[in-house]
């Protein structure tokens, strides 16, 4: 994976974090859904890498 690929990744992941100040995630109120969506977005991220490489 490139540095651009790289740098956007993580700029798109620190999004929310970066639309306003303050506390924004606590664990108590992710319990039910944030390893759900961690998954999701793990496999989805191996699929889109799985797609790129076979496009070379």
């Amino acid at each position: 994976m490139n540095r651009f690929a790289l740098t956007l990744i993580t700029l798109v992941a620190a999004a929310p974090a970066l639309a306003h100040g303050g506390a924004h995630l606590h664990p108590h109120e992710a319990a039910g859904w944030l390893p759900l969506v961690l998954v999701l977005a793990a496999f989805g991220g191996a699929a889109v890498c799985a797609y790129a490489r076979s496009r070379k």
